[in-house]
């Protein structure tokens, strides 16, 4: 098939969650071409075969990539527009268990209240926060503090408003568009995940990439 003045545009993800142990092109980039008929045919190229033991983690340069489409079409040209090296995880049909992920919830919602409350109560202790909201009441209203005032109601009521402020949620209701500060958390962890996993698997040569053989019987292209 001519594939003269014709150019495949590829774009993949870092990191690549599949369920299938066949593993093809189509679910490890996306891709547009003119002749969509090339598309077509190449989303069902089988990249890989993930075993039903050893490791479900993978890193594939996208050379790796580009080389087995150039099997196909040797003449087509390709533009990468993603990740140069992409992860590749299985996770395969996992089973949702309600009591369990129930009980894991429940665990992590007491254990962030228990650690909370201890860092606040710390904080206060620490600041003379109990011992400032004695001496302003006293001297605004020159009667002795009986141990909860105004002050104290006003103080919790602000700092839970400030928390759920600051954290840009409640429940599953955000404030604003913008991602809350855990979910930028969470995606600097992840990159640094996916950063050290491309890392590492690049030292020990289990990256695939071109000019190797496969690797544990994992390729069949």
């Amino acid at each position: 098939m001519a594939v003269a003045n014709c150019t495949l545009y590829i774009k993949g993800e870092q990191c690549i969650a599949v369920k299938t142990r066949e593993v093809t092109l189509g679910d490890l980039v996306t891709m547009e071409c003119i002749q969509q008929n090339i598309v077509s045919k190449l989303k069902t190229i089988k990249i890989m075969k993930i075993p039903s033991k050893g490791q479900h983690r993978y890193v594939i340069s996208v050379l790796k990539i580009i080389e087995c489409i150039h099997k196909e079409y040797p003449n087509l040209e390709i533009q990468s527009m993603g990740s140069p090296d992409i992860i590749v995880v299985y996770e395969g049909n996992k089973r949702q268990k309600p009591v369990w992920e129930c009980c894991k919830v429940v665990f992590v919602c007491l254990l962030s209240f228990v650690g909370a409350a201890f860092a606040i109560m710390t904080f206060n202790n620490d600041s003379g926060t109990s011992q400032l909201f004695v001496q302003i009441y006293e001297t605004f209203t020159g009667k002795p503090h009986e141990g909860f005032s105004i002050l104290e109601a006003t103080y919790s009521i602000g700092l839970t408003m400030g928390i759920l402020v600051f954290f840009n949620h409640f429940g599953r209701h955000k404030f604003t568009v913008d991602p809350t500060p855990i979910e930028v958390e969470m995606r600097l962890y992840e990159n640094d995940i996916q950063t050290t996993v491309i890392a590492e698997q690049s030292r020990k040569g289990q990256e695939q990439d071109v000019g190797q053989t496969n690797h544990n019987g994992v390729y069949r292209l």
